[in-house]
């Protein structure tokens, strides 16, 4: 089931999502968006190698992607988990997880030189 934005869709990033979960703190929003980037490029890179533990591993990245807001990477994720849960090609979801992963990361950048 696909992810529901809590608030009207403004980008890769739900930013009132974001702020109810860190509490309306900017210096904590900005460290979780950072963290997130840099978990995103540790993830991808994992998950390109689809190691025996890649459903684990998309699965931390939904529940990290959900967490923030990024709907889209979340919902890519959960179907690259259920792809490898049900042994079927996992290749075009972990594609459509690296787009998703790559619009994130974009606006994640433009929120950060902002602040």
């Amino acid at each position: 089931m696909p992810s529901p934005p809590l608030a009207p869709d403004d980008g890769p990033i739900d930013l009132e999502h974001l702020r109810r979960m860190t509490l309306g703190d900017a210096g904590l929003e900005r460290e979780v968006l950072a963290m997130f980037a840099a978990q995103t490029v540790s993830l991808i890179g994992t998950l390109a190698t689809l190691p025996p533990e890649a459903g684990a591993l998309a699965h931390t990245l939904k529940g990290s992607a959900r967490a923030i807001g990024a709907f889209a990477v979340a919902d890519a994720a959960q179907r690259l988990e259920a792809a490898l849960q049900k042994n079927s090609d996992p290749l075009p979801s972990l594609a459509g997880l690296k787009d998703a992963v790559n619009e994130a990361r974009a606006a994640i950048d433009a929120i950060l030189r902002r602040s």
